[in-house]
């Protein structure tokens, strides 16, 4: 099983202005979410105080403010945060496949994703069609179920193994996406399905790190975690309202810490393991078919693949007939 610990976290520092940018983000969106609710909560607590609305009403309100909230989010979730992912990934395929750091590396990873995908919606599309793809042929890869069915006693530890699986899935499809960017295919289905070929030819190293680098990673933030309660510790004994403060100072550092930098390198590692582990190879019709055995979405995206193919084709001018004599030229069929 191939460890890349030591070129991944080479690589993760090299991006730590993208670390950075994702890590700024993340903290405006905390404080404007406080300014919200907060919002929200004294202009209901003032207008209950003086009997402008009664208490069925502020509930209503609760419900529509926290639901116009989730609406928010999601839609800057999917066209800005996303972005930001995609483009982070993006820049850490390009240091892996060349070693070369890009100038200004917010600048080069917006244009690849501008120029691989035409809109946001298109990206988001296609890695929800990989994460699908990757989750059931995980399911049927890492399958032990119907071997170790009969003995309750393993029942819990195969439940455990099932949710790590599952766990990892979500860093692997992101390593599938920077496949895409370094690949010289300008069709993202046809792109997107090699890469999963690409994972089914190199699933036991990646998936067995993914899978290891995530149980030290839940392993370093519970150390984490017990780091800083400490500082809700010392204060404990002075006064309640300070104990809750504290407690929500050392939930929001580690917050910032587990998302802003163990979840970022995680990612890097698992996107190195598998551009390193998987370069230099080609996807192959074997394993094509036995990704289509274990899974029906990768049939969806083979022929989303096909489908797009056939239109480039559509849109390529006709070749000339070659005159007699002439010599075929390299690459095209004669």
């Amino acid at each position: 099983m191939g460890l890349h610990f030591r070129h991944a976290t080479s690589v993760f520092r090299k991006t730590m202005p993208f670390v950075l940018l994702r890590l700024g983000v993340g903290l405006l969106l905390g404080v404007l979410s406080i300014l919200y609710f907060g919002f929200v909560g004294w202009v209901g607590y003032r207008l209950l105080d003086s009997g402008t609305i009664s208490g069925w009403i502020a509930a209503f309100g609760i419900l529509l403010s926290i639901g116009l909230f989730a609406w928010a989010w999601r839609l800057f979730s999917r066209y800005v945060l996303y972005l930001i992912k995609a483009a982070h990934i993006a820049v850490i395929a390009h240091i892996v496949e060349t070693g070369d750091v890009p100038a200004d590396q917010v600048q080069y990873g917006k244009d690849q994703v501008t120029e691989r995908f035409t809109e946001a919606s298109a990206l988001f599309a296609v890695d929800q069609v990989i994460k699908a793809v990757v989750k059931q042929f995980n399911s049927g890869v890492v399958s032990f179920s119907k071997l170790f069915g009969a003995v309750p006693s393993l029942q819990k530890l195969l439940r455990l193994v099932g949710k790590a699986v599952a766990i990892a899935a979500s860093y692997i499809d992101e390593a599938i996406i920077a496949h895409m960017f370094i690949s010289d295919d300008d069709n993202p289905w046809r792109s997107a399905r090699d890469g999963v070929v690409l994972y089914g030819k190199n699933w036991k190293p990646v998936l067995g790190s993914t899978m290891a680098i995530v149980l030290g990673l839940y392993a370093s933030a519970f150390v984490l975690l017990l780091a800083l309660t400490p500082i809700a510790s010392v204060l404990s004994g002075l006064s309640t309202t300070l104990e809750a403060g504290a407690w929500i100072v050392v939930a929001g550092l580690f917050l910032t810490l587990y998302t802003g930098f163990l979840k970022p390198w995680v990612k890097t590692v698992v996107i190195t393991t598998f551009l390193v582990e998987s370069r230099d190879q080609t996807p192959d019709s074997e394993t094509m078919t036995r990704i289509e055995a274990r899974s029906d979405r990768f049939q969806e995206l083979v022929a989303k693949a096909d489908a797009d193919e056939g239109e480039d084709e559509d849109d390529t001018p006709a070749e000339q007939p070659r005159q007699p004599g002439e010599q075929p030229v390299p690459g095209k069929s004669a």
